[in-house]
């Protein structure tokens, strides 16, 4: 017994650095958006259409959504660390051949070998938070992550526009391949590990299982769902909004860096406002409130450019809007997502965000189909899901509210 009690008390998880958890976190998005001021130019460089170069978006997202309902369950059998280490691995193969691609295919499988590798961070850091804290205290922690976190892909597309105007688009990559290895080494010699509730693999059918029993809860779908669609709004955005300022604004690559900035901003200051708020609010109500601003945003914009007025402000004003009520309810419906079952928080983050990122990769794919000297395409694109996102979470409170015992 004493023994016993010796090993509980010495297993109890350590609390890794809240800057590993961020930088682990940041890499995935730092390799989505570095590039993307220089797709336009990789367009003419490669000799293709935009919407192929379009597919080094659609492609990394679908990598990330597979990849992720791989390291839920692996980690939950061999732990956070080794399973994060390895994909921080691939990801350093990814940028390394991705930098030195001399075709569009050698470049795309590159772009999903990264993807693969990065999202590793995305779903890990998820569940680590999940390790250690209640669902209210990892929303919170969620959002003071991706405050940290999304200070890199803030100011990535800015630093992607620089280097492309005084490179080419490959130094981007190289930039990426550096911070890869940094960020490896600290995670190798700083990140301890937090799960000690190691669980078999339940095989595929058993896996398949999991995944059918997380879809049957309505809690879950709720969660996930909405966050699913919130984020679609973004890359909606990610997909169209360098083909409109670079192309049809005739902007220079560095100028898409800039406004990007205030788009992330608004999600930074979201996010910031979730650590300081989720606990005491709650997630339904926070998911409320964010769900809600981005729609504002969204009709902002619609009603905007139906009315001729489309430029840098009416076109990036906006979507800050939107991104700020993204950063209030994606931590949110993240954390609620991954405390529906905690015995399985690593595969509902993988589910989670395979479903996330798939539904982003064909949004990116319908925009790119549709794009062509209008604005209006990702515009719509951005109002419905939008629109969709705030009506999953109304639906899903108005059932709570009916269900819930009367006093």
């Amino acid at each position: 017994m004493p023994g016993r009690l010796l090993r509980t008390v010495t297993s109890r998880p350590p609390r890794p650095a809240l800057a590993i958890l961020i930088a682990v976190a940041a890499v995935g998005p730092l390799a989505l958006n570095i590039f993307t001021p220089s797709m336009p130019g990789m367009q003419r460089v490669f000799d293709v259409s935009y919407g192929t170069i379009q597919l080094t978006i659609t492609l990394y997202l679908f990598g990330t959504a597979v990849a992720q309902l791989l390291y839920g369950p692996l980690s939950d059998r061999f732990g956070r660390r080794p399973v994060l280490l390895i994909g921080l691995c691939l990801f350093l193969l990814g940028s390394i051949a991705s930098a030195f691609a001399t075709s569009i295919v050698w470049l795309l499988i590159s772009r999903t070998l990264q993807a693969v590798g990065g999202c590793a961070g995305l779903v890990l850091s998820r569940a680590i938070v999940r390790d250690m804290h209640s669902r209210e205290k990892s929303a919170s922690m969620i959002g003071y992550i991706t405050v940290g976190m999304v200070v890199v892909p803030m100011i990535s597309p800015l630093i992607g526009g620089v280097l492309d105007q005084w490179f080419n688009w490959r130094a981007g990559f190289l930039f990426v391949t550096a911070a890869g290895f940094i960020v490896l080494l600290a995670t190798l010699l700083k990140l301890p590990e937090t799960n000690f509730d190691l669980r078999p693999i339940p095989g595929l059918r058993g896996i398949l299982l999991s995944y059918s029993g997380l879809l049957k809860s309505r809690e879950f779908r709720h969660y996930a769902f909405n966050a699913a669609f919130t984020s679609g709004a973004f890359f909606a955005f990610l997909s169209g909004g360098p083909f409109i300022a670079i192309e049809l604004m005739a902007q220079p690559t560095s100028v898409y860096g800039i406004c990007f900035v205030f788009v992330a901003l608004g999600y930074m200051s979201g996010n910031f406002l979730t650590g300081r708020l989720a606990e005491r609010m709650g997630t339904d109500t926070m998911i409320t409130l964010g769900s809600s601003l981005s729609l504002a945003g969204a009709v902002t914009m619609c009603l905007l450019a139906l009315t001729g007025n489309i430029n840098l402000v009416t076109i990036f004003g906006p979507m800050a809007l939107i991104t700020f009520g993204n950063g209030l309810s994606l931590p949110s419906a993240t954390a609620g997502s991954v405390s529906v079952n905690p015995k399985i928080a690593g595969a509902a983050a993988g589910l989670a965000g395979f479903m996330q990122m798939t539904l982003s990769a064909c949004i990116t794919l319908f925009v790119g189909y549709l794009q062509s000297d209008s604005a209006l395409p990702m515009i719509l694109t951005i109002l419905a899901t939008s629109a969709i996102a705030t009506s999953i979470h109304a639906h899903a409170r108005i059932r709570k509210a009916k269900t819930a015992p009367q006093p």
